[in-house]
């Protein structure tokens, strides 16, 4: 049975129904997380896989343009498009939760099937908020840097650093990125495990997943906070750590969805 047979159409006008989160379930959204990656271990290393290999890809070209001065908001910005990258770890989740066979064909096929899916518009909201994210900071560079810029990386940390104007172009991207970063963070957290488990909307999704932040704000913003810490973390030892953190973090996400979500 298809899942689309599982879970029939909603009427546009329904919304899930939310339930609250506790700290208590993000203890056990963890630790679940770390149960399904044990159980299949190599979907999660493959997906970690492909995420650390785009951002390689992703830091060389920076460098290659003589760009490097991205390479820190870039590090950060990455770990945006966590929730969005980690759909095949939530099917991965979906199929240990409901005793159905992991099959790379199975699971590769879903992932595959979403780009004629509602879930395939999160991909345009992820790509243009990291666009405005990277915009944003070549703006704050030309208004606070100016000619004191430079393409190498160390000096470019020296004068950030050292200069009243570096560490107010510092707090403004900051405050500016942590704006974005709830912003993303708020519309996907639900809204990509819901667009693939049930078939509604995208404006449906969207508006469910800011509710439950705004329903649980303190511990779904911890959340998120220890998401982008933690793939951050994981990304400096040149994204080998993503091997292993973006597959725990990506089936946690699918048992955080579960209990916030009433079935």
């Amino acid at each position: 049975m298809s899942s689309l047979e599982q879970n029939p159409p909603q009427p546009r006008s329904t919304l899930p129904d939310v339930r609250p989160i506790t700290f208590a379930d993000l203890r056990a959204c963890l630790a679940a997380g770390i149960t399904d990656f044990r159980r299949a271990p190599l979907f999660g290393l493959f997906f970690g896989a492909v995420y650390a290999i785009g951002g390689l890809l992703i830091l060389a070209l920076v460098f290659r343009l003589e760009m490097s001065y991205l390479a820190y908001p870039l590090a950060i910005g990455f770990a945006l498009i966590g929730p969005f990258i980690a759909v095949g770890l939530y099917e991965v989740s979906r199929r240990i939760e409901a005793g159905r066979a992991l099959d790379w064909p199975g699971v590769l096929r879903v992932i595959f099937d979403q780009r004629r899916r509602e879930l395939s518009w999160m991909a345009f909201v992820v790509l243009f908020v990291l666009w405005i994210w990277l915009y944003q900071v070549r703006l704050l560079i030309a208004l606070f840097l100016g000619s004191r810029a430079t393409s190498d990386l160390g000096r470019f940390f020296h004068v950030v650093v050292s200069t009243p104007e570096g560490l107010t172009f510092l707090a403004v991207g900051h405050l500016v990125g942590a704006v974005l970063a709830l912003v993303l963070f708020s519309v996907t957290v639900i809204a990509c495990p819901l667009l693939l488990d049930r078939n509604i909307d995208f404006v449906t999704a969207v508006v469910t997943s800011v509710k439950t932040v705004t329903t649980s704000p303190v511990p779904m913003i911890l959340w998120g906070l220890m998401v982008v810490a933690l793939i951050f973390l994981a990304s400096l030892p040149a994204f080998l750590g993503l091997l292993v953190v973006l597959p725990v973090l990506g089936h946690a996400t699918w048992h955080l969805y579960r209990r916030a979500i009433a079935p």
